[in-house]
């Protein structure tokens, strides 16, 4: 990523601050043709970039984590009714619903909890692990000056699912797990972290919202958003061009439906929008082409949902940057939003396996290859603190 590449985004966007880790990885994906040479990772550090220091350990446990995976619903006569989008629409209006039912409280937070898979090769048998597990929390008080507050903390490595949990006590339960990782092996353990945190007791009352310009907009500046999915298009689907026109091709690129999801789960997972707000951004986002909707899903915690999905995309792995064999291979994947059926709130952003290969050949279908989940997020009178007990 170079630096021209990440000014794009921020005159596309307005993005008035440097690029965290995970919107870096976000911006190489949307800059990609969809043919990667490696796959990316999540890596160690964290959304808000604290560093941490190892403390304790924390028993893992294993949950069944399966995404969609199916190929996109084919195209249906004139007059038959999508059930997926129905099912998402449903949602959206029952978010809607909830929502303004919510006043506005004194403080904004969001708890999200995030992963890569990676495969153990065990002379007992190949078993899946998430790694580069991570935990972040934030808050942000509603007007200047009642602050704002980061934490990070890391949280253990963990079996994917039950037959992945099977097959690491049958190779003797390991506590680190040696992986490749993008360029190189990495051992991931069991541990987890103390939570490091950052705060300002002088700011608040400002949220980034990206698509509205370069500056945050305060409280009251969110709460007039429009509500309207075609506007919510316009402001958020459409970056503007730049004056450079020779620089137009990568920015063109934004506007995949890969990315649109991502922009959309970007605004959704970490931003105070208004319930009407968050409804139109769902109903916009599935309008887009190259957009579907699947009425019944899992999130990564086990929650069930309905889901969004973008047009999967191929990715090969090869040996220039020295993978092994059994590393190289090209598969494809897709990136799924993944809503709660009953309150239509955000609940993970994730990417499947579609179609196995590579590192993944004896993975199937469904199989997540990374994940960022909302554990809680909203308004609270009370100033919010992160949650003592780790999510696994």
């Amino acid at each position: 990523m170079t630096m021209d590449e990440l000014q794009m985004i921020r005159e596309a966007y307005g993005e008035p601050e440097p690029p965290t880790p995970r919107e870096t990885t976000e911006a190489r994906a949307l800059l990609s043709d969809g043919r990667p040479r490696r796959r990316a990772r999540l890596g160690r550090g964290l959304r808000i970039g604290l560093g941490a220091v190892a403390a304790g350990a924390a028993v893992a446990v294993a949950v069944t984590v399966t995404g969609t995976g199916a190929p996109a619903p084919p195209s249906r006569p004139a007059g038959q009714v999508d059930l997926g989008r129905e099912a998402v629409l449903a949602a959206a209006a029952k978010a809607e619903e909830k929502g303004a039912a919510q006043p506005v409280g004194k403080y904004w937070f969001t708890d999200q909890v995030s992963g890569q898979s990676y495969i153990v090769r065990a002379a007992t048998g190949d078993y899946a692990i998430v790694g580069a597990h991570s935990e972040s929390f934030s808050w942000t008080g509603a007007k200047p000056g009642m602050g704002t507050a980061l934490y990070g903390r890391e949280i253990p490595s963990r079996p994917l699912t039950k037959q992945d949990a099977a097959l690491w006590e049958k190779a003797g339960a390991p506590s680190k797990f040696r992986v490749w990782s993008n360029d190189h092996y990495y051992t991931y353990d069991r541990s987890t972290t103390e939570w490091d945190s950052e705060a300002d007791a002088r700011g608040g009352g400002r949220f980034v919202i990206p698509g509205t310009g370069r500056e945050p907009l305060t409280l009251a500046e969110v709460q007039r958003l429009p509500e309207d999915p075609a506007a919510l298009a316009e402001m958020f689907f459409k970056p503007s061009v730049l004056k450079d026109k020779e620089r137009a091709g990568p920015l063109s690129r934004l506007a995949t439906p890969r990315a649109k999801l991502g922009i959309a789960a970007r605004l959704l997972e970490g931003t105070p929008l208004p319930p009407g707000v968050r409804a139109g951004l769902m109903r916009a986002l599935a309008a887009q082409p190259g957009i579907t909707a699947v009425g019944a899903a899992t999130d990564p915690l086990g929650r069930p949902a309905v889901a969004l999905v973008a047009d999967d995309a191929p990715a090969t792995v090869d040996g220039e940057f020295g993978a092994p064999p059994e590393e190289r291979g090209t598969f494809r994947s897709r990136s799924e939003l993944l809503f709660d059926k009953a309150t239509g709130e955000l609940l993970a952003e994730q990417r499947v396996l579609t179609e196995p290969g590579g590192a993944y050949r004896n993975r199937e279908p469904g199989f997540v290859i990374n994940y960022w989940a909302v554990r809680a997020s909203g308004w609270t009178d009370s100033k919010p603190e992160p949650p003592a007990k780790p999510p696994f």
